[in-house]
């Protein structure tokens, strides 16, 4: 099962995880989204599976403080993805996808032995 790794080539997270699979000899490929932007069509199944858009979005980041008011309230889905599509750098990494198309966000240790079933 191919396993797509999604986030910024600088994140330490980023690095934790594909440092992660690559110890547990987890196949997988890596995609920076600020270089290879996510499609519209992506960000909605990542937002069906992750609860919603605001769900994707990391709103403790700087790039999210940053953000003018009005841009921040995005109440429609197209808004979401002009907004995401704009500041890739506003979604919660990793993202990880599986090739059944499951996705995850974020890394920790434990969590990824429960992903990949390793005990």
């Amino acid at each position: 099962m191919t396993t797509t790794l999604y986030g910024l080539k600088n994140c330490d997270t980023c690095r934790k995880a594909r440092k992660w699979l690559d110890r547990f000899d987890i196949e997988h490929q890596f995609v920076d989204y600020r270089d290879d932007k996510p499609s519209p069509d992506t960000l909605v199944e990542w937002a069906r599976q992750a609860g919603g858009f605001a769900s994707l979005v990391n709103k403790s980041s700087t790039t999210w403080r940053q953000l003018p008011d009005n841009r921040k309230a995005a109440a429609s889905d197209p808004e979401w993805k002009l907004l995401l599509r704009e500041y890739p750098q506003l979604i919660r990494r990793p993202v990880v996808v599986t090739g059944d198309g499951v996705m995850t966000q974020g890394f920790s240790d434990n969590g990824f032995k429960k992903r990949f079933g390793i005990s």
